[in-house]
């Protein structure tokens, strides 16, 4: 926990916000991007003036609905009101702003040590050892350090699912034929945590699509049959409040706006659109666009999708794994191994190292992924005993079906836009675990095959160091959502260097672009952005009585103008920051 603790705080406010964080840090507080809440504020910002203080003045639970609406598509009330509280207390910035996403990111460990120990029938010390090991991978994943160092809601969400799941299984051990039924407190607080998840992030229904194909496989009791039925009816009850009264009820109109739009440029602009690469939903185009997604959920074949170039490359570097695995699984249980077999592994791993074009560090770790991936299933079959197998089918289950989930609405909107890993990261606590399962199976080998695949880990947890000294110097697009490295805050910076120089009768200028209106939630009735202006006034006190305008006609410059002498101070030039879109 410290190790992860270290990771997610290491420079956790260095670099400024994206753009999906701008949402959080204003539907949080109520105030709706582009100020459709703020019509009173900005709608003649251009010609006269608006202060923080009219910028701040007291928003309504209707404000927050419609921040909601409007900056998330209606999703994540509960991660957005969580967050509220969560800056009231600990105050409004980048640091505390993220740090809430560390809180979740840091008791996701304890909560994966007590499922592994709690639910897998083990000895006591292999209970332990595979929960440590789970931990550790959930410690170091890169993807969910980077997750740590967002203001989105992923990191809660993957807790409670993770929590919602545990007290699933806890629920049908409760129901099993030998025990006596579990209380009707259970389900509500199971329904409670399925509700609280969905309203985190709807995508949270990919877990529990999940486990009702496990229910579907296992729960042959018509009892708790009705009581799962019953539990569901709670849960979609409350999250129903939210679609009936709240920002839901908007979200279906979104989302197909939103399908229609990326359909529409990934058949006519599929590369050069501002939302990036957007492909049309075939059959070629979602393989290779989910090829990352699933390479990337494990840890020994993280980033290989990217770095593995070339088909003669390719070719060799699976082949030889091919041959590896035989080797592997053929003599790995033999008392007796030949003595050209020793020789003949570690020999077949990095015979191709001479041969590899580009990146061979890479291809050497794709050709263990075979044997790793065998090793995986070896382990399931033999490692874990019989009572054990139904929660084996469970994990891979959860490990499988959101991503796949992903793959089906691809195909049934026509683009290929919703394929990332930030939408499938439920999957990760149960992929950890498989994983822990396959690693404790390399100690039991013999050394010629556990030397060659430990020092092949090495390399590969070399690689994801690196990986990890990209994430922290913001210059690993997949894993930042940035197609470029960040500076510091441009907006808070602004904020402070006006608060340390403006005087009675000074005036500040915000730039401003020309905005587009993509669907009927875009639309505001204002033809320039203020979206500038927005982010800098957030981080200005709220009882402050600066004087402020919009200038239309500078796309780039936060501007102070003296009162006394006229004098122009360039507070921040904005250009070519591609944080403000």
């Amino acid at each position: 926990m410290l190790l992860a603790f270290f990771l997610r705080v290491y420079r956790l406010d260095a670099y400024g916000i994206w753009f999906d964080e701008k949402s959080t840090l204003l539907v949080s507080q109520g105030v709706v991007l582009e100020g459709a809440n703020q019509k009173d504020v900005f709608d003649k910002a251009t010609t006269s003036y608006f202060t923080p203080q009219e910028f701040w003045k007291p928003k309504t639970i209707n404000d927050f609905i419609e921040a909601n609406i409007r900056g998330d598509i209606g999703n994540s009330p509960s991660y957005y009101g969580l967050l509220w509280i969560w800056l009231k207390v600990f105050g409004l910035s980048d640091f505390s702003m993220r740090f809430f996403s560390v809180i979740f990111g840091i008791l996701t460990l304890p909560l994966l040590y007590r499922f592994v120990t709690r639910h897998f029938k083990l000895e006591a010390d292999q209970a332990s050892r595979l929960a440590l090991i789970t931990c550790f991978l959930a410690a170091v994943e890169p993807y969910f350090v980077a997750q740590s160092h967002i203001a989105r809601n992923y990191t809660m969400t993957f807790f409670l699912t993770l929590l919602a799941t545990h007290v699933f299984l806890l629920l049908l051990e409760k129901e099993a034929p030998n025990n006596r039924k579990a209380p009707y407190r259970s389900f509500a607080l199971y329904g409670l945590l399925v509700a609280l998840s969905l309203l985190s992030h709807y995508l949270a229904v990919t877990v529990f699509l999940g486990h009702g194909l496990f229910a579907l496989i296992y729960v042959r009791k018509f009892g708790t049959w009705y009581r799962l039925a019953l539990t569901a009816v709670l849960a979609l009850g409350l999250v129903s409040l939210w679609f009936i009264y709240g920002g839901g009820a908007y979200t279906f109109f979104s989302l197909d706006n939103q399908a229609k739009l990326y359909r529409s440029i990934a058949l006519t602009n599929p590369v050069n659109n501002g939302f990036g690469l957007i492909l049309p939903a075939t059959v070629a185009n979602v393989f290779w666009r989910s090829l990352p997604v699933f390479s990337d959920l494990v840890i020994f074949t993280n980033g290989l999708a990217a770095a593995v170039v070339g088909y003669r490359n390719f070719t060799l570097a699976l082949l030889l794994g091919l041959v590896a695995a035989g080797l592997l699984m053929r003599y790995r249980r033999q008392r007796q191994t030949p003595a050209w077999v020793k020789f003949a592994f570690p020999a077949v791993l990095a015979i191709g190292l001479p041969f590899y074009s580009i990146n061979p560090a890479q291809h050497l770790v794709l050709s263990a992924a075979v044997p790793f991936f065998c090793l995986m299933i070896a382990a399931m079959r033999e490692d874990v005993s019989a009572k054990n197998r139904p929660l084996l089918v469970f994990l891979v289950i959860l490990a499988l079906v959101p991503t796949l989930f992903l793959l089906v609405m691809a195909f049934r909107s026509g683009h290929t836009y919703g394929i990332t890993q930030r939408y499938s990261g439920f999957s990760f606590p149960y992929v950890f675990i498989l994983v822990a399962l396959m690693l404790m199976k390399i100690t039991s080998l013999r050394f010629w095959f556990s030397l060659p695949l430990a020092l092949v880990l090495g390399v590969q947890a070399v690689l994801l160091t690196l990986l990890l000294q990209r994430i922290f110097n913001d210059s690993e697009p997949k894993y930042s959502s940035s197609p470029l490295a960040r500076k510091p805050n441009p907006f808070w910076e602004s904020a402070q260097k006006i608060k340390a120089m403006y005087a009675e009768g000074d005036t500040v200028l915000y730039p401003s672009l020309r905005r587009h209106e993509y669907t009927e939630i875009d639309k505001i009735g204002r033809n320039f952005s203020v979206i500038d202006a927005q982010l800098v006034n957030v981080y200005l006190p709220k009882d402050a009585t600066y004087y402020q305008r919009i200038d239309p006609n500078e796309p780039d410059k936060i501007v102070l103008i003296k009162g006394r002498t006229g004098q122009k101070i360039t507070i921040f030039d904005l250009e070519g920051m591609k944080y403000r879109y």
